[in-house]
């Protein structure tokens, strides 16, 4: 069977960004794993997004928004007893954003963090259908931070991988999330970075940036990280507009990708990328050589790019026509 879906696991929240004016906040779309499912799709990708929301206004909108794109939403909780996530982005004194914490809510948890695996298993039979036409699984590392979401994500790797669906890692570090949750605020840091190198060795795909690598592997070196792990995963350095470092299917590499003066926010850009970077391996096939790596990380770094056109990490996410389009514009 020719596998062609994608299975994305973990937060959809709410960024609630500060104007450029400092003037207050306009709420967007986001969480990684939200973002990368409906970029998915405007590249024409079958996607499935797996996770957990609060049954509230921002539960509803987002689920409104996932229906817009088609996204496949089968196994989407919602929970009564949680709100959606709120995330705070702020802007420092050079317009650079930082995330400053949580909207307070009158619940003990965010939905996010009581991602149910008994919920999961009510649905097993439906689940191991949908693998079956699944290439890769997707996740990251934010909701290792709650015991209970983790369990889920736990699972979910685990049957994936009984169906020889490949595992997708993007670490996306927030630490922000460990220290405002009451399961791991008492963790430290160390004990934090321990679980997250242990969690990377599920991978056979690794994105990471390149700050992150030096944090949890103090390395940068994608073929050495690579060996670093039990699954030998090919490792992608993303390192903002600078170029990105890459060690897949045995070959090593550098690629720039295209800036411009034209950004706006850079809020999911990574996202995109990921996005990007899976439509062309399932289109393409697993690149074989140089030419073709190099193919696959420019048309990530367009979608990227494109994205940084526009506020937000939904809204602005280019459709595949618009990604060629512009490829097009930089070999004319």
């Amino acid at each position: 069977m020719n596998k062609k879906k994608v299975i994305c696991i973990g937060e959809a929240l709410i960024d609630r960004i500060r104007n450029k004016s400092n003037q207050g906040f306009t709420d967007f779309f986001g969480g990684a794993p939200a973002n990368v499912a409906c970029a998915l799709r405007k590249l024409k990708i079958d996607s499935t997004f797996i996770g957990s929301l609060g049954s509230d206004d921002y539960g509803k909108k987002f689920i409104s928004q996932f229906n817009e794109l088609n996204v496949n939403l089968d196994f989407l909780q919602l929970n009564d007893g949680s709100s959606t996530r709120v995330v705070n982005v702020d802007r420092d004194a050079f317009g650079d954003r930082f995330f400053s914490g949580f909207e307070e809510s009158s619940y003990s948890y965010f939905a996010d963090e009581v991602f149910s695996k008994k919920l999961i298993e009510k649905k097993i039979q439906n689940l191991e259908k949908s693998f079956l036409e699944t290439k890769y699984l997707v996740t990251g590392t934010i909701l290792l931070s709650s015991p209970i979401s983790a369990e889920t994500i736990f699972f979910l790797l685990e049957q994936a991988k009984k169906f020889e669906v490949k595992i997708v890692i993007d670490l996306n570090w927030r630490e922000v999330f460990w220290d405002h949750s009451s399961f791991s605020s008492e963790i430290s840091k160390a004990a934090r970075v321990n679980l997250i190198k242990n969690f990377l060795n599920h991978a056979n795909v690794l994105k990471l940036a390149k700050e992150e690598a030096t944090l949890f592997l103090e390395d940068e070196n994608p073929l050495s990280i690579s060996q670093k792990l039990s699954n030998r995963p090919d490792v992608i350095i993303t390192d903002g507009k600078n170029p990105v470092a890459w060690y897949i299917n045995g070959l090593q590499g550098i690629t720039k990708t295209p800036n411009s003066p034209k950004i706006v926010d850079t809020t999911g850009a990574g996202d995109a990328f990921l996005a990007g970077l899976i439509s062309k391996l399932i289109y393409s096939g697993h690149p074989s050589n140089e030419l073709e790596i190099e193919e696959c990380i420019k048309f990530a770094g367009v979608c990227g790019l494109l994205t940084c056109f526009g506020e937000g990490a939904i809204e602005p996410q280019p459709y595949y026509e618009k990604v060629n389009k512009f490829l097009g514009s930089l070999i004319s």
